[in-house]
């Protein structure tokens, strides 16, 4: 008898030595709000340590079905995944070791140089691009960030955009032909250009001297002090799930302090139509006002709810050959927001220095403190995308407000 409880004894603890180890996630959600396909972040370090992992391991994460899900560890220790957790519900994913699967990219970007400097970025939704030094070298004022309106596909486009915009034989052709033959030339370009749509969106967003799609900037005495283009970056993060870039800016006079400089993150994940972007401004000694501008194009409708911590605007932005040419724009808060108000130009502005029909921009107000961070996140949407109506557009901004607001919990066993 003692023998078998001996040999019983050893079976376990063999058991227990071969037994797969793995890491319980749960995740709680504290809103009346369905979370679908939401990017969560965990510590990696974390994870690691539970499941007593070698440097060269793989991962695998599950969700409730045991199916995998696909996850990018980030540029900071984050393991961040998709997950879905119902209204007011609880649910558990799990990560242990084994060979994930092989899933598609969402969520890239990269400088286009041979485009003045361009960074541009996508997901699966939208694309988005800000400017920099090169094109600011030309006199250029292009401040804010342009929308990119993408639809019909949830791979990447961007670099093909580019490629055929760009492409040095055609545009030496279309040189050629504008004396011998305009029309032709003109054709050429059109069937080539990004601000045309070929068929997965295009480039119809108008920024110009403006702070375009959601930029953000300092106020001195009410007035935008316009960030110009970049002048250092550095790609954090680059896929499959998640874009990350850290921008600094050249050195600013703001309220007589000078070398004030303006760092800014923009992280843009797979499933959102919304960019997350942290500024922060070193040598201020002082608590300012900053805002959240988006341009405004006409007296087209717009929705504040400073309270509820957003803001949207229904851009008319014409689009060649489309009478279809609505853009959605919006911006949310995780924190409290002063005010938020529709701002004009003045007479002189619109004539000599803002350009491209603008009529002045919608501000959402708030403070700033010195070696603080100002959070929020901004983007935008088509209407012939998945989004049809201005009404459901509201609906998102809105709700994302809440959802960033009520983070979902998260527990890891």
């Amino acid at each position: 008898m003692k023998k078998i409880l001996f040999l019983l004894a050893i079976a376990c603890v063999l058991f227990a030595c071969n037994e797969e180890k793995s890491v319980k996630i749960t995740l709680d959600n504290p809103t009346s709000l369905d979370r679908n396909n939401e990017i969560v972040e965990v510590s990696m370090k974390e994870v690691a340590e539970k499941l007593q992992l070698a440097e060269t391991a793989d991962i695998v994460v599950l969700d409730s079905d045991g199916g995998q899900v696909p996850y990018q560890i980030t540029s900071d220790e984050k393991l961040i995944f998709p997950v879905s957790v119902g209204a007011n519900g609880s649910v558990v994913y799990t990560v242990k070791t084994g060979t994930p699967e092989t899933f598609p990219v969402l969520a890239c970007g990269r400088q286009y140089p041979e485009r003045v400097d361009d960074i541009a970025w996508e997901n699966d939704l939208t694309a988005y691009r800000t400017y920099g030094p090169a094109l600011q070298a030309t006199g250029e004022r292009a401040f804010g960030y342009d929308i990119w309106i993408k639809y019909g596909t949830t791979e990447p486009v961007v670099e093909a955009r580019y490629a055929l915009e760009l492409d040095p034989a055609t545009l030496a052709r279309i040189d050629s032909l504008k004396k011998a033959d305009p029309e032709a030339a003109q054709e050429l370009r059109q069937a080539t250009s990004y601000h045309v749509d070929h068929g997965n969106g295009f480039d119809a967003y108008k920024v110009g001297p403006t702070l375009g799609g959601g930029t953000a900037a300092l106020l001195e005495n009410g007035q935008i002090l316009y960030p110009y283009a970049y002048k250092t970056y550095k790609i954090l993060d680059n896929g499959p799930l998640r874009f990350k870039v850290e921008l600094e800016y050249n050195p600013l006079v703001v309220n007589g302090e000078e070398n004030v400089v303006e760092t800014r993150v923009i992280t843009l994940d797979a499933g959102s139509y919304l960019n997350k972007t942290s500024v922060s401004y070193s040598n201020l000694t002082e608590p300012m006002e900053v805002a959240t501008g988006i341009v405004l194009h006409d007296d087209a409708p717009v929705r504040t709810d400073a309270e509820g911590g957003y803001m949207t605007y229904l851009d008319p932005t014409e689009i060649a050959g489309s009478t279809e040419g609505l853009i959605f724009v919006g911006a949310a808060f995780p924190d409290p927001v002063k005010e938020i108000k529709p701002v004009l130009f003045s007479a002189k502005e619109k004539k000599e220095e803002r350009g491209n029909a603008a009529e002045g921009h919608l501000l959402a107000i708030s403070d700033y403190q010195p070696g603080g961070m100002y959070t929020y996140y901004w983007g935008g949407a088509w209407n012939r995308a998945q989004i049809k109506e201005l009404d459901g557009w509201n609906q998102y901004v809105s709700e994302f407000a809440q959802k960033i607001r009520n983070p979902l919990s998260v527990t890891i066993k």
